[in-house]
C-alpha cells in the first residue's frame, strides 16, 4: 500500500516569508531564512505517525532574474540539514511559462507521489496561499490553508484552516485514515 503524505509549502509554513505590503516573499538570502516556531515537533510527530514529509515550493523570482538559483538551493539544504524531510521539489517558473509543476497546478505533487509511491488522496497539502489549495485539492489531497491574513486573493476553500503548521498537524493526526477508518498514530 502506498504511504500517505503532507505537502508541505516552504516560505510562510516551514520557514518565515518576508511580508511587503501584505504579500508574502521569500527570503532573498541564506541570512533572512528562519524555521517557524514549532516546525520541527510539528514535522517530527507526523514522521511518527508514519507520513512522508514532502516540500513542494514555487520559486518564480528565478524565472524573473530577481533571485538566483543556487540561493533558493542552499535554503533548501538549509531546511533539509535541520528538518525530517523525504524531498523537496521546486518549480521554477513563472505564470508565463505554463508549465505544469507551478501551483495552483498540481504537477510537484504528482510528480512526488509517483517517484516516492504516495497515495494522493490519502495526502494532505498545507500552504499558505490559494495557490497551495488548489494545487492539493487538483492532485485530490485534503487541504490546510495556514491562514496569515495576506492581502491577496483569499477565496479558495479549504479543508481546513489553521494558525501554524503545530496547529495543522494537530488537525491532520486527529483525522480518520480514508481508506481503514481507523485514526493515525501520534498526537501532538
Amino acid at each position: 500500500m502506498a504511504r500517505s503524505a503532507v505537502f508541505l509549502d516552504r516560505d510562510g509554513v516551514l520557514n518565515r516569508a518576508i511580508v511587503r505590503d501584505g504579500k508574502p516573499l521569500p527570503p532573498q538570502t541564506l541570512a533572512e531564512f528562519a524555521i517557524l516556531p514549532g516546525v520541527p515537533d510539528a514535522l517530527r510527530h507526523l514522521r511518527q505517525a508514519g507520513f512522508a514529509l514532502v516540500v513542494v515550493t514555487n520559486q518564480p523570482d528565478v524565472a524573473r532574474g530577481t533571485q538566483s538559483r543556487s540561493v533558493v538551493e542552499a535554503i533548501n539544504l538549509e531546511l533539509t540539514s535541520r528538518l525530517p524531510l523525504d524531498a523537496v521539489q521546486v518549480c521554477y517558473h513563472d505564470d508565463a511559462d505554463r508549465c505544469a509543476c507551478r501551483k495552483p497546478k498540481p504537477g510537484l505533487l504528482v510528480d512526488s507521489a509517483a517517484s516516492l509511491g504516495l497515495a494522493l488522496e490519502t495526502s494532505y497539502m498545507v500552504g499558505d496561499r490559494w495557490r497551495d489549495v488548489e494545487a492539493g485539492r487538483a492532485a485530490g489531497c485534503k487541504t490546510i490553508l495556514i491562514d496569515r491574513g495576506y492581502s491577496e486573493r483569499g477565496d479558495c476553500t479549504p479543508d481546513h484552516r489553521a494558525s501554524d503548521l503545530a496547529e495543522a498537524a494537530e488537525w491532520i493526526l486527529r483525522q480518520p485514515l480514508r481508506d481503514s477508518g481507523h485514526q493515525h498514530r501520534g498526537r501532538l
